[in-house]
């Protein structure tokens, strides 16, 4: 990272929780305009790179070393850019969208006046800088205030908090170009068969059983076993290219998911790589795209046993469940390799909650 930042730097920011992520939230005005010196800004008050982060903000994993960027529109939505800050290198990327930061997105938009708060819920349309997508927040607003308070539960989440609907629009190959980025429903990566989708965001599918494990092990037992990694990742390399990602050494996608049967009432279960570490529980969008690849007839997650055709659907993970409701047209898929315009549906209901918000040092 070549630009620098002096160590007196100040910067408003909110700490947020969204989805089974935690990450800052600013202002795009509040940041340097500069992508280089703003980056290093990051850097900085995430405490990277340090696998512990202790000179920082960052909580020392991926899924809590996030930044949400949001600024007004002219139309009454906003911006929302997200950046991937590494947590042990100096790397900031903006290569993915994040559907759990996003959660946050539309309470941070109404707390900084960017969208005025109506009394019960507010609309808070977020277009997505990094794949151009748009997204439909519903925020709990009572009273004109966002309320962070409810009874909605995530699974990878303690407690309960107030419901975020979301519902997403132009998530269909909007970082690869295509629904199924490689032109079929299956392809074979470094001796594996495998499935590339992008509904949100580019996830290569992989029975778990074909790299020799169960799909129900810890993550932290997945990324101890050095062979299944270095299988993992021969794959992503692989599918970087044939999803039209270029070289992803240093990327953070395509991300790898491992699907196998559910084993507690959901349609399918799931273990992800993000890319190396395994997630907690599942991203949005990779829950997202791998709904599409169990909908569709012809990929490998529509070989495994349940009911495909369910618009409502349980993706299990380590920690629990995602709940979506994703919604493919059956006739385009009968007809071949379907294209975006397949994607009928695809929404989730979330929870964020305010966690600080003040002034944090560079």
């Amino acid at each position: 990272m070549s630009a620098t930042i002096e160590p007196s730097t100040q910067v408003r920011c909110m700490q947020m929780r969204g989805g089974t992520s935690k990450g800052l939230y600013f202002l795009a005005e509040d940041l340097p305009s500069d992508p280089a010196e703003r980056d290093a800004l990051l850097l900085r008050l995430m405490g990277s790179p340090d696998p512990r982060q202790i000179d920082g903000l960052g909580g020392a994993h991926p899924l809590t070393s996030k930044v949400a960027v949001v600024s007004a529109r002219s139309d009454g939505g906003v911006d929302y850019l997200f950046l991937q800050v590494s947590v042990d290198r100096a790397l900031v990327s903006d290569q993915q969208n994040c559907g759990n930061i996003l959660v946050g997105v539309g309470p941070f938009a109404v707390e900084r006046g960017l969208v005025p708060a109506q009394d019960g819920t507010t609309e808070v349309t977020i277009h997505m800088i990094n794949t151009g997508s748009v997204a439909r927040a519903l925020v709990t607003t009572p009273g004109g205030r966002v309320s962070y308070a409810g009874d909605t539960e995530i699974a990878g989440v303690p407690g309960s908090a107030a419901p975020v609907v979301l519902d997403y629009r132009g998530t269909a190959g909007s970082s690869c170009g295509a629904l199924f980025p490689t032109g079929n429903l299956s392809d074979t990566l470094a001796g594996v068969e495998v499935t590339c989708v992008d509904n949100g965001m580019p996830v290569v599918v992989v029975r778990a059983a074909d790299l020799g494990v169960d799909g129900t092990e810890e993550p932290a037992a997945l990324e101890a076993d050095a062979q299944l990694c270095a299988a993992v990742e021969a794959i992503r390399l692989e599918a970087g290219a044939v999803m039209g990602l270029g070289d992803v050494t240093d990327a953070t996608v395509p991300k790898v998911c491992l699907v196998s049967p559910a084993r507690d009432g959901g349609a399918f279960n799931t273990r992800c790589f993000i890319p190396k570490r395994v997630h907690e529980a599942i991203g949005v969008f990779a829950a997202a795209s791998a709904a599409v690849a169990w909908q569709v007839p012809g990929t490998v997650a529509s070989a495994l046993s349940g009911d495909h055709t369910t618009r409502d659907l349980r993706v299990e993970h380590p920690t629990g469940h995602t709940d979506l409701v994703v919604e493919t047209a059956a006739e385009s898929a009968a007809g071949g390799v379907p294209g975006d315009d397949a994607v009928l549906v695809t929404g989730s209901v979330r929870t964020a909650r305010k966690l600080m918000d003040g002034v944090a040092f560079g």
